[in-house]
């Protein structure tokens, strides 16, 4: 009878469409360890010692989720038989150990409608990027563009979360050009004028402050502004998808990108991100961990962001009833954008975990 429990909820975790992960096996699912007791509320209890599964794949419409190996240690999970059937809707576990997880598809940020306020009941899912308030590292891009504008070697320092473009530079042949911020959006001046990266829909914007000139309004600009990352970034990520709004990077920028070669470094700070359906506590600074590592070819044709040594807390997966609550993850992972055929699309890659007090719970309908 354990074991039949135990079949029905490894059912109920892998509802979606399973297949092979590779052609010779797959979805390989194997436990250690049954056992099956009574709760002073009346619901039975199994027990796992130890589940491993190997070759799992798990698609969801267009998104794939491939995991090459997931053992879990001291799997415990009350079950109440309702209706003839076995039902959970929790399920704890001491610690996980997954590595060759894969899971891709189309990128699709989630809209957000005009003026929504971040604050009450949405507040939990809204952006949050506290790690980016103590951010340093270095941006370096290549620029090969000379029937537009320039060839160019780029290169930003980010220091304690903040860019200040006086420290920018644009090198290339002939006299250098400078980057800025003004009320308009991020330029570059360049030895034939100015041209616009990205231009705002609107001012003030939050984190940004503008370029400064000398007095009366003259045309000297006496500090090109700055920018500070983790307000920027999360007033970028809450601007409405849609609407016929323009996403703000002009025409120029775009053919840039597809002349434009990206690496760098990015330490992060510790704190709190979160995005849709996901919440994490950055921790590990001191020990340099989630430090993020950037490279591109070209960055209008794709995006690698890679970290070696991730560390976080109090994780949680998903949202309202169905979620996925850990004490500790340790990993490695790889996050790759490409544009196909107009479609952005991300790969996501975690080459190893380990995670330890995990909780499962399930809303039922």
């Amino acid at each position: 009878m354990a074991a039949a429990l135990a079949a029905s909820i490894i059912d109920s975790l892998l509802r979606s469409t399973l297949g092979p992960a590779g052609q010779d096996a797959g979805n390989r699912v194997s436990l250690d360890g049954l056992s099956l007791g009574t709760r002073e509320d009346g619901a039975l209890e199994i027990g796992i010692r130890r589940l491993e599964a190997a070759s799992l794949r798990v698609a969801s419409g267009p998104f794939v989720l491939e995991v090459g190996k997931l053992a879990v240690d001291r799997l415990v999970a009350p079950v109440r038989i309702e209706g003839g059937r076995p039902r959970f809707s929790t399920l704890e576990a001491a610690g996980a150990e997954l590595s060759g997880v894969k899971v891709h598809g189309p990128l699709v940020l989630p809209t957000r409608p005009a003026g929504d306020s971040t604050t009450g009941q949405g507040a939990a899912t809204s952006w949050s990027l506290g790690p980016l308030a103590a951010a340093d590292g270095t941006i370096r891009a290549e620029i090969v563009d000379a029937h537009l504008l320039f060839d160019a070697d780029v290169t930003v320092p980010i220091r304690h979360g903040r860019i200040d473009f006086k420290d920018a530079t644009v090198e290339h042949v002939g006299p250098d050009s400078r980057m800025g911020v003004s009320r308009l959006g991020l330029y570059v001046d360049a030895p034939n004028g100015r041209s616009y990266l990205y231009q705002f829909s609107s001012a003030p914007v939050a984190g940004v402050e503008y370029e400064q000139r000398g007095a009366l309004l003259g045309p000297w600009v006496t500090d090109r502004g700055s920018l500070l990352l983790q307000p920027f970034g999360e007033w970028l990520l809450r601007q409405p998808l849609g609407g016929g709004q323009a996403h703000g990077i002009t025409e120029q920028a775009r053919l840039l990108f597809d002349r434009t070669a990206v690496s760098g470094d990015v330490q992060l700070g510790d704190g709190r991100f979160a995005a849709p359906a996901v919440q994490a506590e950055l921790v590990g600074r001191a020990d340099r961990r989630n430090v993020i590592l950037l490279q591109s070819q070209a960055v209008g044709r794709g995006l690698t962001a890679e970290m070696t040594s991730v560390s976080v807390r109090n994780a949680v997966l998903g949202s309202g009833g169905t979620r996925i609550e850990c004490d500790q993850v340790e990993g490695a992972l790889t996050l790759r954008l490409s544009v196909e055929e107009a479609q952005l699309r991300f790969s996501f890659d975690l080459a190893k975990a380990k995670v330890s007090g995990v909780r499962f719970h399930l809303r039922h309908t």
